[in-house]
């Protein structure tokens, strides 16, 4: 089994016309790369989770703004605007609670408005793809960043600790590293040993099994002592005294500190404050926004009810025409989150504050004059 580490999520064809990325909905038992540069292929690649975690996405959308501004067939700049604007809009239509896709394609645009005056479209094309590229280099810094924090605090705790995580986010959910798991590839490169120092266990993930089939690869591959459980055993597990510290990643984290994360993210945290063990969301900054003032305003993405009732069966394991209730994620409300780890440090309550204080400011978006609304 290859170390995850050295399996490239998200990066850029070397010829420069499309994106390659890792097809997430095989592994794992199959690695499989796909090459993308159709924007109707990136839009359903980004919908499918065929790559999935907030900080992958968001390289994903600065890569396909780039390649889909490339293949424009235009030397007027106003023409070559409108063709970026909509095809912004089309991609970021994908997933709309991962706050690093807009991030991203807001990043990429500004570029786009704020140099584009008495440069030519060619100039401008290769513009968009050295910020496409910093996109992703960033996201490696950040993601080691993190990493360091989150091993600050394993290292309080001292070797043999056991560690609890929701869903991936590991080097898969990013461009390397990851964010929840960060923490634990960064112990591994200080020596710590594997089988002895660390304990990880990963909730299953109900219905897309992201931690069974995602984080338990990694960490395995990676040689860690690792283990499966069902969402629903969480409790009895962190009842065990086995679990010293809960590192989760998330999607999008609103001035106050709630957050959105994959859903049953929320379950893990009450049941950690009841028996009060230490949680931690793992965030990069560019996932903190600041113009939402609470969890309340996070859009939820519902998706269909086969990813329950027909999904990883070979027989339907539901009746037919029963309701499906399927939200994407659930919001975690802050008085339940010990801290928020991001690259510039640990935010704790009044996390606003913290924010604030890290220099963390809310981005100014770009505005869909048809529904006047922002990305």
């Amino acid at each position: 089994m290859e170390n995850a580490l050295n399996l490239d999520t998200v990066v850029l064809s070397e010829d420069k016309k499309s994106i390659i990325i890792l097809d997430q909905t095989l592994l794992p038992n199959e690695t499989k790369y796909l090459s993308l540069d159709k924007a109707e292929d990136i839009w359903e690649a980004i919908y499918k989770l065929r790559v999935r975690g907030a900080p992958a996405i968001g390289v994903t959308g600065g890569y396909a703004y780039y390649i889909l501004a490339d293949q424009a067939d235009t030397e007027n700049m106003d023409e070559f605007v409108s063709q970026c604007t909509k095809n912004m809009e089309y991609i970021n239509s994908s997933r709309p609670t991962a706050v690093n896709l807009s991030w991203a394609l807001n990043r990429m645009h500004s570029v786009l408005l704020s140099e584009k005056e008495g440069k030519g479209v060619a100039w401008m094309k290769e513009r968009l793809m050295q910020e496409a590229d910093a996109i992703r280099e960033e996201d490696i810094q950040i993601s080691r960043n993190i990493g360091a924090y989150g091993f600050e605090l394993l290292e309080k705790l001292g070797k043999g600790v056991g560690i609890m995580t929701h869903c991936n986010a590991g080097t898969l959910a990013t461009a390397k590293y990851g964010t929840a798991l960060a923490p634990v590839y960064i112990a591994l490169e200080q020596g710590w040993d594997p089988k002895k120092d660390l304990h990880v266990y990963c909730d299953e993930t109900r219905p897309l099994l992201q931690g069974a089939r995602l984080s338990a690869y990694e960490m395995q591959a990676a040689g860690v002592d690792t283990y499966v459980q069902c969402d629903n055993m969480a409790s009895y597990t962190m009842k065990s005294g086995k679990i010293g510290i809960i590192f989760v990643g998330c999607d999008r984290v609103a001035a106050n500190g709630d957050f959105a994360n994959k859903i049953g993210t929320s379950g893990v945290a009450i049941i950690a404050k009841h028996y009060g063990i230490p949680f931690y969301v793992c965030a990069p900054s560019s996932t903190i926004d600041m113009t939402m003032e609470s969890g309340e305003e996070i859009h939820i993405e519902q998706r269909k009810p086969e990813e329950v009732t027909e999904m990883w069966y070979e027989k339907r394991m539901a009746p037919e025409g029963v309701g499906v209730v399927n939200p994407a994620f659930d919001v975690t409300d802050h008085s339940l989150v010990t801290g928020i780890i991001t690259e510039k440090g640990i935010a704790t309550a009044p996390f606003k504050e913290s924010f604030e204080k890290m220099g963390i400011k809310p981005v100014e978006k770009y505005v869909d004059k048809k529904s006047n609304t922002p990305l």
